[in-house]
């Protein structure tokens, strides 16, 4: 249970970047492979497949990732993983040093997992020496193919998204007095409050970095840029463990000499606060906005900073005046990006949380491990309408590269 319903959710990110892939293909590479004796069989096999695989690999590689990260979806089915045993050794038990050393161990699997993609995509490189590009023309099916094809590619989106959209739309409009709730909007207030801030402060951090790489384009400085962006691959409870043993820490120092000396004691000042969860986010989601930023920056030439010195602005001035208007859509696709992960984020969020905080994620996962589903339905079909966005606006993206 807990694989299909994984390989249902997690399959748009192998097939969203081969997609690309396949359409980034130039036509003249199979018309070489015909010329050659292929049929278009034998041609997808030998010429096309090989050249999508680094794009495959490298969504292969994001849904190994999140398989890794996922807490909800193992814990309902009651299947054993790094995740639930952090989570269960950390809470339930008390042992922070024990939930440490799975962290670390997961880190480790991450790590590897992160190794093999890379180096894979290095053995794997294929380039375009035609000049000219050309799209590949679709095939038209016709008859049992047609409706065979039609099946395989519907399927998947009907039980992954259409049916369960459905299910819980049903159940939220039939029994709207029950679920959509004072409880409900406070949910979905303390979650608009944690992905917006974290959205926010996330597309700053990323501009600052991506405009500081630009200026200063030497070795320490991408390293520490890349350092910093590297937390999407690390798994929200790994992340979580990490962040909150060195804070309660400076807590306990803090508290302690505050009784020392003042003779009053200062508690929780920064772990299980907003503050210390915003920042796990960060640590976590950066990467994103910070990828997208640095896209968006990429495009803007170099000789506007040059056009803007003459005008007597200063790094800052050009950045604010120059830069960050020419690339307001890429800042609002970074700052959505983090958003809607915010918004589903589980594992950091239920370790973290501050005392009597909750989101429409945690909620959804109490009502699923009690087999509230009534209760449940307004709070995920809620996750589900915010994380169509991302999804709506690339493939949007995508059509208009190839138009």
């Amino acid at each position: 249970g807990a694989i299909a319903m994984l390989s249902l959710v997690l399959y748009p990110y192998v097939y969203l970047i081969t997609r690309v892939a396949f359409l980034e293909q130039s036509v003249r590479t199979l018309e070489a492979a015909r010329s050659l004796g292929c049929n278009p069989w034998r041609g997808f096999f030998t010429v096309a497949l090989p050249l999508a695989r680094p794009g495959i690999m490298a969504g292969l590689a994001l849904a190994l990732m999140e398989t890794l990260s996922d807490f909800g979806t193992v814990k309902y089915f009651g299947v054993s993983t790094f995740t639930t045993g952090i989570y269960r050794t950390w809470l339930d038990m008390g042992e922070r040093s024990a939930a440490a050393q799975l962290a670390a161990c997961l880190l480790l699997f991450v790590i590897i997992l992160i190794l093999l993609e890379r180096w894979s995509r290095k053995q794997s490189r294929y380039y375009e020496t035609s000049s000219s590009y050309q799209g590949i023309k679709p095939f038209p099916l016709t008859g049992i193919r047609a409706i065979l094809a039609f099946v395989a590619c519907f399927l998947p989106t009907a039980l992954g998204f259409l049916a369960p959209a459905a299910f819980l739309l049903h159940m939220t409009i039939k029994n709207a007095e029950e679920t959509l709730d004072d409880n409900f909007w406070q949910l979905a207030t303390n979650s608009l409050l944690l992905a917006i801030t974290t959205a926010a402060i996330a597309m700053v951090l990323a501009l600052v970095m991506a405009y500081g790489q630009r200026l200063v384009p030497k070795l320490g400085m991408r390293l520490a840029v890349r350092t910093a962006a590297m937390g999407y691959a690390i798994p929200g409870s790994v992340i979580a463990v990490g962040v909150l043993m060195p804070l309660g820490q400076l807590d306990n120092i803090i508290d302690s000499w505050m009784r020392d000396n003042l003779g009053i004691s200062t508690g929780l000042i920064f772990s299980g606060t907003i503050i210390a969860l915003v920042y796990a986010y960060l640590v976590r989601f950066l990467a994103i906005s910070f990828n997208t930023v640095e896209s968006s920056l990429g495009k803007i030439k170099p000789s506007l900073d040059d056009a803007s010195r003459s005008l007597g602005y200063g790094p800052t001035l050009t950045l604010i005046k120059v830069h960050a208007p020419l690339m307001w859509g890429g800042l609002l696709t970074a700052a959505m990006l983090v958003f809607v992960d915010v918004m589903k984020e589980l594992p950091a969020t239920l370790i973290m949380r501050p005392f009597n905080f909750d989101t429409l994620a945690v909620r959804v996962y109490q009502y699923a491990s009690d087999e509230r589903l009534i209760q449940a339905s307004a709070p995920a079909l809620a996750i589900v309408l915010v994380g169509i966005i991302p999804v709506i606006l690339l493939s949007l993206k995508i059509a208009k590269s190839q138009g």
